[in-house]
C-alpha cells in the first residue's frame, strides 16, 4: 500500500504522527507487505502549529498515484480550505483508493469534494464548518463512509 501523508503550515503534529506511526508499523509487523509512504506538501518545508519545521520530500505530486492519501488536522484547515490551489492539488486524490483523516483534516476532504453525499466526523469544535460538506455530520470519534474514513478529535468545547 502507498500513501501520501500530506503535510502544511499550522497542521497539528499529533494527528500527524499518531496516524504515521499505527499505519507504518503495519509494515514492520508484516501486517501489509510492500507499505510505503511519501512526506507530500505544497512546499518544500512545513512548520506545524508548535513551530516544529518539516522538510517535505514530494512537492504536488499526483494523489492518485497513491492508495491512500492521509490530511490530518489543524487550526489552519479553516482558512486553507479555502485556497484555491491547495485544494485543487488535493482533489488530485480523486482516483485514490482510501482517502482518510483526522480532526479538522476532513475540512481539508471536505472542500475538495470527497464528502459529497456521505456521513463525516471532525473534531467537535468544528462540526458545524463540516456541515457544508457532507450528507451528515457524525458526533463520533471515526466514521467510515465507503471508501472515506474521518477520525474526530478529543478535545470537547462546552
Amino acid at each position: 500500500m502507498r500513501t501520501a501523508y500530506i503535510l502544511f503550515d499550522g497542521m497539528t503534529m499529533l494527528d500527524f504522527v499518531g496516524f504515521y506511526e499505527a499505519v507504518t508499523m503495519m509494515d514492520i509487523f508484516t501486517a501489509k507487505d510492500k507499505a510505503s509512504w511519501d512526506f507530500c506538501s505544497n512546499k518544500e518545508q512545513i512548520t506545524d502549529d508548535r513551530g516544529l519545521t518539516v522538510r517535505v520530500n514530494r512537492i504536488c505530486p499526483n494523489l492518485s498515484d497513491y492508495d491512500l492519501v492521509f490530511i490530518p488536522g489543524g487550526f489552519s484547515t479553516r482558512q486553507l480550505r479555502f485556497e484555491t490551489d491547495f485544494i485543487s492539488w488535493i482533489q488530485t486524490a480523486r482516483d485514490a483508493r482510501y482517502k482518510a483523516s483526522v480532526c479538522t483534516g476532513a475540512l481539508i476532504l471536505g472542500a475538495a469534494g470527497f464528502l459529497n453525499g456521505k456521513k463525516a466526523t471532525t473534531n467537535p469544535s468544528a462540526y458545524g464548518l463540516l456541515v457544508p460538506y457532507c450528507a451528515e455530520v457524525v458526533k463520533e470519534r471515526f466514521i467510515r463512509d465507503g471508501n472515506v474514513f474521518t477520525g474526530g478529535g478529543s478535545i470537547r468545547l462546552h
